[in-house]
C-alpha cells in the first residue's frame, strides 16, 4: 500500500502519521515545498516541488488567495504527473486541503483514494471574520472576498473520499453535505514529553533565574496579533502588574504577519499594542515584562513548565496546540470563551473561561490565582488529566489516525 502525503511544510499536521504508518508496512511517501528536510524523513521518501510561477500583480483583490492556491495546485499537479510517467503510483493520497496542493490530484490518479486534513471553512458570521468590532472590516464587499477563499475547498471537496478534522466546531465550519466524510481526530499531544517539571529553572537574563518558586505569567501564540488576543492580554498588563509587584511576564510569539494582516499605518502589532500601553507602566513594572521572541520547542516547554498562569485568547477560530501543551504540563489557565476553547476548557474545572474583550475580568481573574495555591494546582492537574484521556498522542489520538487510514485504505 503507498500513501503521498501532500503538505507544503511537510511534515506539519501528518508529523506522528506518517512516520508511524512506516511502521504500520505501508510505503509512505510526501511531496513538499520543504527545502530543509531530508530526502529520507522519519522512513518517508520525500519529494521536492517548487511553484512555477509567481503571484499576478494586477490580480483582481478578491482572488489573489485563490490564485495562489491554484499555483500551488498547479506546481503539484505538474509534479505528480512526472512521478506518473515515472509509473508512480500511489493507492492514497492524504493532503492538508488549505493550501490548494491537491486541487489536481485527481486530473492524474483519478482512481486514487484522496483524504483530507480539513482545518477550516471560512465564515460570515460565528467565527472570526468580524468578531472583534476593534477591527471590523467596513467594506460591504469584503464577503465576497471571503466567499472565494473557500473556493479552494469547495472544488478539493467534490473529489475528497474521507477527511479528518481537529476538533468538532473546525469540523462543523465546513459545508452539512460534506460533514459525514469528516472524522474528529486530534493531531495529539505527547504528554510523556510534554509534562510538568517541577524543577525546572530559566534564565531570563544575567540577573533573572526563574523557578517555580516564583510568580511567572505567560502567554503564548505564533505571532503576536489580534487574532490570538494579544491586543487584550496586552490592555490587562497594567493592572496584573500593579497588583502583583512580584509577577514576571513571559510572552512568546514572532512579530511578523500572521493570520491577519499587519497595522495599516505601519509597524507591528507587538510595537503597537505595547505603544498603548507603556504609559500605564512604571519602568520597574516593564522590566519584568519579557518578551521573548520566537524560541526553541524546549525552551518553549520550558516557559509552560514554569508557568504559574497560563493565557490563552483567540478569535473563534483554529485551536492551537499550544492550549493543549499548556493543559498537558499543568498549567492554571485563563482562556477565552470562544469556540473552539469550549471544547476543551470547561469553566472551573480545567482552566478558568473569560469574555474574550473583557481585559479587566482577565486581569482579575489572573491576579486571584496567582493568590490561590491550591486552586492553580488543582485547575492545571485536572487539565493535564484531561489532554491524558482525550488527547494522548499515543495512546488516544494516533492509533485513532491510524485506524481511520487502515479502514480508509482497506476499502481499496
Amino acid at each position: 500500500m503507498k500513501i503521498l502525503f501532500i503538505h507544503q511544510n511537510f511534515p506539519g499536521q501528518f508529523r506522528h502519521l506518517a512516520p508511524a504508518l512506516t511502521k504500520q508496512g505501508y510505503e509512505v511517501w510526501a511531496l513538499t515545498m520543504q527545502e530543509n528536510i531530508s530526502n529520507d524523513w522519519n522512513g518517508a521518501r520525500i519529494i521536492k516541488y517548487k511553484a512555477l510561477r509567481s503571484s499576478s500583480k494586477d490580480i483582481h483583490p478578491w482572488l489573489v488567495d485563490f490564485e495562489t492556491k491554484v499555483i500551488r495546485g498547479e506546481s503539484v499537479y505538474k509534479a505528480a504527473l512526472k512521478l506518473k510517467q515515472n509509473d508512480f503510483f500511489p493507492n492514497m493520497v492524504i493532503a492538508h486541503s488549505g493550501w490548494g496542493e491537491a486541487l489536481f490530484v485527481k486530473k492524474v490518479w483519478p482512481r486514487t483514494k484522496l483524504a483530507s486534513y480539513c482545518e477550516y471553512y471560512y465564515q460570515e458570521v460565528g467565527a472570526d471574520y468580524n468578531f472583534d468590532p476593534e477591527f471590523k472590516v467596513n467594506d460591504d464587499s469584503d464577503v465576497c472576498r471571503l466567499q472565494l477563499k473557500n473556493l479552494n475547498n469547495d472544488f478539493m471537496m467534490k473529489d475528497v473520499d474521507a477527511a479528518i478534522s481537529p476538533t468538532k466546531w473546525q469540523a462543523d465550519t465546513y459545508p452539512e453535505y460534506f460533514r459525514n466524510k469528516i472524522r474528529i481526530i486530534h493531531d495529539g499531544i505527547d504528554t510523556e514529553l510534554v509534562a510538568p517539571n517541577a524543577n525546572i529553572q530559566i534564565k531570563i537574563s544575567n540577573d533573572i533565574t526563574l523557578t517555580k518558586d516564583n510568580e511567572v505569567i505567560t502567554f503564548v501564540a505564533r505571532n503576536l496579533e489580534p487574532t490570538r488576543g494579544f491586543h487584550i492580554f496586552a490592555r490587562a498588563l497594567p493592572e496584573i502588574l500593579i497588583q502583583k509587584p512580584n509577577v514576571n511576564i513571559l510572552i512568546v510569539g514572532d512579530t511578523k504577519p500572521g493570520y491577519g494582516p499587519l497595522p495599516e499605518d505601519g509597524g507591528n502589532w507587538r510595537d503597537k499594542f505595547v505603544a498603548e500601553i507603556r504609559q500605564q507602566i512604571t519602568d520597574s513594572g516593564w522590566a519584568r515584562v519579557h518578551f521573548l521572541g520566537h524560541v526553541e520547542y524546549k525552551d518553549y516547554l520550558a516557559i509552560l513548565q514554569i508557568s504559574s498562569v497560563h493565557v490563552y485568547l483567540t478569535y473563534p477560530f483554529v485551536l492551537s496546540w499550544s492550549l493543549l501543551e499548556a493543559m498537558s504540563v499543568g498549567c492554571a489557565i485563563v482562556a477565552s470563551n470562544t469556540k473552539p476553547v469550549q471544547e476543551v476548557i470547561q469553566h472551573k474545572e480545567t482552566g478558568v473561561l473569560i469574555d474574550f474583550f473583557n481585559y479587566d475580568e482577565l486581569a482579575m481573574q489572573v491576579c486571584e490565582l496567582i493568590d490561590k495555591i491550591s486552586e492553580r494546582k488543582r485547575l492545571g492537574t485536572n487539565a493535564r488529566q484531561f489532554v491524558q484521556e482525550n488527547y494522548d498522542l499515543k495512546k488516544v489520538c494516533l492509533p485513532a489516525q491510524i485506524e481511520w487510514v487502515k479502514s480508509f485504505s482497506d476499502s481499496i
